[in-house]
Formats: structure tokens, C-alpha cells, sequence
């Protein structure tokens, strides 16, 4: 009976070092975002350097929360954020499993169109969008970054769904539908619960890109009560200065949402993200 070979014990130790080091490489700006947020503006600069300050305290996590308007930023990314993902999982699912299921005329110019607006940088089209949303009357509303982030993330959000109705067999919608169920039935009763995984995925990705956007919610939003998280930063730049443990502590305070949410869809996120890699 042959032995099972065991690998060199160098080599395992050299496998977990190498993870333990790309942990804590991914960890440490994260790492040093709480560091800044619990140091006291005295002592930025000075322990500035140093892997913890020689002093904590929370007063910058109390002027962000009722010092500032940052709650009424991180309600309206909380409310863009929410709405865009939802909107566009609903319309890429729709249109994901109609690429999926259906042939038509014009599809390869459909999805040859998709890809096109994947092309261009964000700078390019930045002046008509705006031109575009000022002169429907939705400058400086949750509205016109809700409207612009839905239509930039559904053509990549398509495609994702597409790849989880193309791993599904065609042949349990024909069965359902045979046992008398309508297409909508099947798809319904049958066909979404599958892709709960893709759902997952989509959703997260539509989420982060919403959450964590600059530029549109820059250019589109001027007035203080539509603004969003990552507008709302900038405020604690100032002209000679910048408010650095303030701003950290906000970046800590907008970490969780994104955490409640991913750890809401995690169970379906792993799956959803290797699933939807392969067909059939």
C-alpha cells in the first residue's frame, strides 16, 4: 500500500506565513483608520509615526455624530445605496434571464451596446449626464443619483445574472411548465430561488459601487441635505487644514452599513461569486 506523501514542513510554514502576510497587508489600512480615529487631535502629528498613540479617546467619534451633518450623509447613501441595488438586481435579473432564455432579433446588437457604455471613462459622459438630470429638475436630489447609478451599474449586473440562468438547466422550467405552471410560475417558483446566489452577488456589487461613488454624487449634489457619505468627507477639509481624526472617524462610523449588509447576504455571497463563474 503506497504511503501518503505529507508536504515538507517549510513548506507549510512558508504557505501560512504567506497568508498571515497578506492578512495583515489587507487589514492594516483599516488598521490604521482606527488608530486615527481614536487619537486625539493633540497627538495626530506627533504619534503620528507610532503603531498605537500614547493616549485614546472617542471625542472625535462625538463631534462626527452630533457635532456634524454626518448622519444626514450617511442617511442619504443608506437610502441611494439601498434603492440602487434593489432597482438594479430587479431589471438585471429581468433582463439576464431574457438574454438566457430567449433569442430575438437585435440581441447581439443589444449586448453589443451593453458592453459599449462599459468603454467609456466616467469623465467623458460626466457634462451630458449633468446637462441631462439639470434639465428634468433633478440637480441636488437623492432622485438623480439613484436614476444615473442604476442605469451605469445594469449592464454589468445583466451579464452577471445572465451567467446564473445560463447554469441553470432549461429543462426544470420545460417540467414545471408542463405541470401546468406559466412561464412567470416556473420562473418564479422555481428558476429565482436557485439564483438567491447570483441575487447575493449582484446586490453586494451594486451596493459597494453605489456606496463608495465620488464623482456623480460630486458633480450632481451642491446642497448640504442631499449630499452622500463620500461628498460629505470632503467637508472636513478645510482650506489650511484637514480634520483628520474626524474624517477617520466617520470612515469607521460609514464601515457599518456595508458590514450589516454583507454579513446579511454572506451566506448566498461565496456561492454566488464561484456559481456564476461557469456555465452549465
Amino acid at each position: 500500500m503506497a504511503s501518503i506523501s505529507r508536504p515538507h514542513p517549510a513548506l507549510v510554514v512558508g504557505k501560512y506565513l504567506a497568508v498571515a502576510f497578506y492578512v495583515a497587508f489587507a487589514l492594516f489600512p483599516l488598521y490604521w483608520l482606527f488608530k486615527i480615529a481614536l487619537t486625539p487631535d493633540a497627538l495626530i502629528y506627533t504619534d503620528g509615526t507610532a503603531l498605537w498613540p500614547s493616549a485614546l479617546t472617542l471625542e472625535n467619534f462625538r463631534s462626527v455624530i452630533f457635532a456634524s451633518d454626518f448622519l444626514d450623509y450617511f442617511r442619504n447613501s443608506v437610502i441611494v445605496s439601498l434603492s440602487t441595488a434593489a432597482a438594479t438586481s430587479l431589471i438585471a435579473a429581468a433582463a439576464g434571464y431574457a438574454f438566457s432564455r430567449f433569442v430575438f432579433r437585435g440581441k447581439r446588437w443589444v449586448v453589443a451596446l451593453m458592453l459599449l457604455t462599459q468603454m467609456f471613462p466616467l469623465l467623458m459622459i460626466i457634462a451630458p449626464i449633468y446637462k441631462i438630470v439639470a434639465a428634468v429638475g433633478l440637480l441636488n436630489s437623492l432622485w438623480s443619483l439613484i436614476i444615473v447609478y442604476t442605469a451605469f451599474n445594469i449592464p454589468f449586473a445583466t451579464f452577471l445574472m445572465q451567467s446564473f440562468f445560463d447554469g441553470i438547466p432549461k429543462d426544470l422550467e420545460e417540467a414545471a411548465m408542463m405541470d401546468g405552471c406559466t412561464r412567470f410560475q416556473a420562473l418564479r417558483k422555481v428558476i429565482l430561488p436557485l439564483t438567491l446566489p447570483g441575487l447575493a452577488a449582484t446586490l453586494g456589487f451594486v451596493f459597494t459601487a453605489a456606496w463608495s461613488e465620488l464623482l456623480f454624487a460630486l458633480m450632481l449634489v451642491s446642497k448640504t441635505d442631499a449630499m452622500t457619505f463620500p461628498v460629505g468627507l470632503l467637508t472636513f477639509v478645510s482650506k489650511f487644514s484637514v480634520d483628520w481624526g474626524q474624517m477617520m472617524a466617520a470612515g469607521v462610523l460609514a464601515l457599518i452599513p456595508s458590514c450589516l449588509f454583507f454579513l446579511f447576504i454572506q451566506r448566498y455571497l461565496v456561492q454566488g461569486l464561484t456559481s456564476g463563474a461557469v456555465k452549465g
